[in-house]
């Protein structure tokens, strides 16, 4: 007798929905582990997702339509923040980046939803770069030495501003630095900026002597590059300047300074790469000393830095004289 064995065709049993809250937070720890994010941008990312699923108030990533984003859109733009005023552009990116990352991360788990490609972001106007040169700039990082400080305050507040420039440093990065990073006598050093991403400092020679004037007066024991003033107590070592602190020095020495415009941190990294480029150097290279991720980015500075064009003014436009 011959068995007949009967095969039946496999259904597979359809998979849970999962919730938008367990998915974002899935989402969350995918960046932290896999990808690698700060701290700072994982708690963004969550901001801007979990202000997303409140308003739109599903619990199906099938849901997200485009319809849906677009009222979503709509209502950002028409958000006003503490003082009134309605929310930027870039901010309402922001929310937006957030929105397509977490459905390519949805897209590459082949969990249905929007395609993140639908989602595009609202055009930017071009962005206005302040920095600083000529006088004003030598006046500024002069006015450290001509203060009534102690000459250590006055040696660091001058490394300080001589790093900034000569280096194209963000603030966070300056902050965080300690002294075995440097390498004077090398004149150059690595530094770990964002995305977690390393790119090589050069110290120009102005800039290396300050700094070794400044270290060399130092009598602590603080690992940090710069510390702050206060006599330590004890064994206690003085504590690192953190970006809040520099930011507030630069403040008052540009004030010192008579320069009326705001000066900020981030005005000398401008100034750095505006110098840079108005002295022949090329874009790619500009982008890598700033540790740009984009071409895009870097691009910022180049209406402000084309000689050609001002060539080509002087050339053909302005009068003969007789």
């Amino acid at each position: 007798m011959v068995s007949i064995i009967i095969l039946h065709s496999y259904q597979p049993t359809a998979l849970p929905t999962q919730s938008m809250q367990k998915l974002i937070r899935q989402f969350l720890e995918y960046l932290e582990i896999e990808k690698g994010r700060s701290f700072n941008t994982i708690a963004n990312y969550d901001f801007y997702l979990r202000r997303f699923h409140h308003w739109a108030n599903i619990d199906n990533p099938q849901n997200i339509t485009s319809d849906l984003v677009r009222n979503y859109r709509l209502w950002l733009n028409r958000q006003t923040d503490a003082k009134g005023q309605s929310l930027k552009k870039s901010t309402q990116n922001y929310h937006l980046i957030a929105l397509r990352s977490f459905l390519k991360y949805l897209a590459k788990r082949d969990i249905k939803s929007l395609a993140p490609e639908k989602i595009e972001l609202a055009k930017m106007p071009a962005r206005q770069v302040d920095f600083l040169e000529g006088s004003d700039l030598e006046r500024l990082l002069d006015t450290p030495l001509k203060t009534d400080e102690l000459r250590i305050i006055q040696l660091r507040d001058k490394a300080i501003l001589e790093l900034l420039f000569s280096t194209g440093l963000r603030v966070s990065e300056l902050a965080n630095l300690k002294k075995d990073q440097i390498n004077l006598a090398k004149e150059e050093f690595t530094v770990r900026g964002k995305g977690d991403k390393l790119r090589i400092v050069f110290l120009a020679n102005q800039t290396k002597y300050f700094l070794k004037q400044y270290l060399e007066g130092r009598r602590d024991l603080s690992p940090y590059l710069l510390v702050r003033a206060d006599k330590a107590k004890g064994k206690q070592e003085p504590k690192n300047l953190t970006p809040r602190s520099i930011q507030r020095l630069i403040k008052k020495y540009s004030k010192a300074a008579g320069i009326t415009k705001k000066v900020t941190p981030h005005t000398m990294r401008h100034s750095f790469a505006t110098d840079l480029l108005i002295n022949g150097a090329d874009i790619r290279s500009v982008q890598a000393m700033l540790g740009h991720s984009s071409i895009t980015t870097t691009q910022i500075y180049t209406h402000i830095t084309n000689q050609q064009l001002k060539e080509v003014y002087q050339a053909f436009h302005q009068r003969k004289k007789k």
